[in-house]
């Protein structure tokens, strides 16, 4: 009987690339969507907006007694300044990024703990470094990557494995839709911060459109995913693109002070 995998946030992106990929590594696949037809070929799809607990419940309950791999994917961006941000789409970020795949990690835990399971978090190199505008995204990814390596702790003796990904550039449609709600936001910042801000945005906003057009592809990070889940001993952490590992190397190397310096001069 082949090993059961969720995917959460599966409908496009790294998500469908992620339940393609593990369908070709012998798994059968659930595939966590919002509308079942935009589930990828060869999986069989679940309704599951992670904020919704009726949903998180269904699934749960679809998945019964073991679970051998939870890939919590999920996502939105919510970019632009801290001061322009409203609170509600704060709130926003973190109920989709972080507290949803809380409210799924919670419920299928006794399925990965019978199964001796592996839960991947698709964190970010954002999960690291919060770079200008990216404040509540990042935000996000800082408390998942707090919860995976509490949850790693907790878990690893009873033989359940958790793992972070954390890519760079991918270019999926999260940048687009967070580039769109940028603007949206923007639109509703009084004059005097549009005008604050405005270049910052344009410089940011460049290379959000960038990464969309020549990130790395979807497929890359579900190799890694794939590599997670069926290595003997994975690793805590798998930073994804040659982009993310410099920056997670600077982070890591420089004050934080020189560090600022050198994003600025980039933005610039």
């Amino acid at each position: 009987m082949a090993p059961l995998a969720l995917v959460t946030g599966a409908s496009s992106g790294i998500g469908r690339a992620c339940a393609v990929h593990l369908t070709t590594l012998g798994y059968e696949v659930l595939a966590g969507v919002r509308n079942e037809p935009d589930a990828p070929p060869g999986t069989e799809p679940v309704r599951l907006d992670v904020t919704s607990e009726e949903d998180v419940a269904a699934v749960a309950g679809r998945i019964g007694g073991e679970l051998a791999a939870l890939v919590n994917n999920a996502g939105v961006a919510v970019t632009g300044p801290v001061e322009g941000v409203p609170v509600q789409e704060w709130r926003r970020q973190m109920e989709v990024n972080f507290l949803g795949q809380v409210a799924v990690t919670h419920a299928l835990l006794p399925a990965l703990l019978r199964a001796r399971g592996r839960v991947v978090n698709l964190s970010s190199i954002g999960g690291r470094v919060a770079g200008p505008l990216f404040g509540p995204y990042s935000a996000s990814k800082f408390a998942l990557e707090a919860m995976t390596d509490a949850l790693r702790r907790e878990v690893s003796q009873f033989g359940v494995r958790v793992v972070s990904v954390e890519p760079g550039a991918i270019a999926t449609p999260i940048w687009g839709k967070g580039i769109e709600d940028a603007l949206r936001l923007m639109g509703e910042m009084s004059e005097e911060a549009r005008r604050r801000y405005a270049p910052l945005i344009a410089a940011v906003r460049g290379e959000a459109e960038k990464a969309a057009r020549e990130g790395l592809a979807p497929e890359a990070v579900a190799e890694v995913v794939g590599r997670a889940l069926v290595a003997r001993r994975p690793r805590t952490r798998y930073v994804v693109g040659r982009e993310a590992r410099i920056q997670a190397a600077l982070a890591r190397l420089l004050p934080d002070r020189a560090f600022d310096a050198l994003i600025a001069r980039m933005i610039k």
